[in-house]
């Protein structure tokens, strides 16, 4: 018998991650030994601090029973005690929290729980596929694209948003851009939703992951009535974790809650407990612990490397001061220079998988040693892809034709 899908899954692009993932296997199949630059996993360690949190409470009973999809309340309050640490934001963990299984489940079902088919959700492009694909799809929504620009610095210009929409992403420290904003951004996004009555979602996934002296605002020092996802993925090396969380408008966490507790039971207890140690190494003041901060010394090394070679190939490369990705203009279809790299054994991402409008854009991370990264750019510079071999226009002509 042959089983067809649904015409709902049927709309979905295949993610873009699984086709890289069957490139590089062809590759190492070959003997070529694959440095990748893909997918924004860390490659650096959980710190130990949090690990043996949660070794210690996976071994006690009732630890391992059920949670639920709203979370334990210890994690709840934890959050929200971070949130007025880190932000200065006062938020109730009973009815202004959610904890959430990573942030991506959240962004998904805060569309399931508040948009109807036929209205309209509002997606940055390029922007994490999962606004303008699942979200929208899986809702039966039109999805309205609006183009981030290198000459906005890759901020969303809510002047050229849809007054009629029903949702709106946006993610500040950006992926895949790593471009980052200041609270008065975040205010102007804001007062329009409020204007227009369209919900804001903002992804924050990357809140404390900045660089020179950065820090990240949270929408919820705009004002509450929004939604903000975050991420233990990232800060803490706890993608494997699978755990997040949700703050903001009692109504829009209610109806989060309301879908979630239709389809799961919560994060393991054990995790939230590790998740509640994260969050306790902050400092009083807001300031990270040094475990974080040492990552982020190693990521800003990383990236100064990367950076730097890029540049001496001859690319035009901004220094990112959030995240841990670089974006830049390849200077030929972004399948191209796929190809090119994954040849000499050097996995990137091509823009287009976040956006029709990222055509000519790659995204690298910056999740392999400094070694590793030497060698990928010498790779690069034997095999002439930069300034010794003349960069191509999107049309595939030599720039200098």
């Amino acid at each position: 018998m042959k089983y067809e899908q649904s015409e709902r899954l049927k709309k979905l692009p295949p993610y873009l991650f699984v086709r890289l993932e069957e490139l590089a296997a062809a590759k190492r199949k070959e003997g070529v030994d694959m440095i990748d630059f893909g997918i924004g996993d860390p490659d650096l360690p959980t710190p130990e601090k949090i690990v043996k949190t949660l070794q210690i409470a996976a071994e006690e009973n009732e630890n391992q029973k059920y949670s639920s999809s709203q979370g334990e309340k210890g994690l709840r309050e934890a959050v929200a005690r971070w949130y007025k640490k880190r932000f200065g934001v006062e938020v109730n963990p009973a009815t202004q929290v959610c904890i959430t299984l990573g942030s991506k489940e959240g962004i998904f079902n805060i569309a399931q729980a508040f948009v109807n088919p036929g209205e309209t959700i509002i997606a940055p492009s390029p922007g994490y596929p999962v606004y303008s694909g699942a979200s929208t799809i899986f809702n039966e929504a039109d999805c309205i694209k609006v183009p981030l620009r290198p000459e906005k610095n890759w901020l969303l210009d809510v002047d050229e948003c849809p007054v009629d929409a029903k949702m709106l992403y946006i993610n500040y420290p950006n992926n895949p851009t790593g471009a980052t904003c200041d609270l008065a951004y975040l205010q102007k996004v804001y007062d329009w939703c409020q204007q227009t009555g369209t919900i804001l979602c903002f992804d924050n996934a990357y809140s404390e992951m900045c660089y020179d002296d950065y820090r990240a605002p949270s929408a919820l020092q705009a004002g509450c009535d929004c939604i903000e996802f975050g991420s233990f993925s990232k800060t803490f090396n706890m993608t494997g974790y699978r755990l997040g969380y949700a703050v903001g408008h009692p109504d829009l966490i209610a109806g989060l809650k309301k879908c979630k507790g239709q389809i799961d039971s919560g994060a393991p207890i054990f995790i939230q407990k590790a998740g509640i140690t994260a969050l306790e190494m902050y400092h009083d003041d807001g300031t990270p612990p040094s475990a974080i901060k040492n990552n982020m010394d190693i990521y800003a090394e990383r990236r100064d490397v990367l950076v730097n070679g890029l540049r001496d190939l001859g690319f035009d490369v901004a220094m990112p001061k959030g995240t841990f990705y670089v974006w830049f203009d390849c200077g030929m279809r972004s399948d191209e220079f796929v190809a090119k790299m994954i040849d000499l054994g050097i996995i990137v991402t091509p823009g287009p998988g976040f956006g029709e409008s990222a055509e000519g854009y790659i995204r690298m991370t910056v999740t392999e040693p400094v070694e590793h990264i030497k060698e990928a750019l010498v790779r690069m510079r034997r095999a002439s892809v930069g300034t010794a071999c003349p960069p191509k226009n999107k049309d595939g002509k030599n720039k200098d034709q």
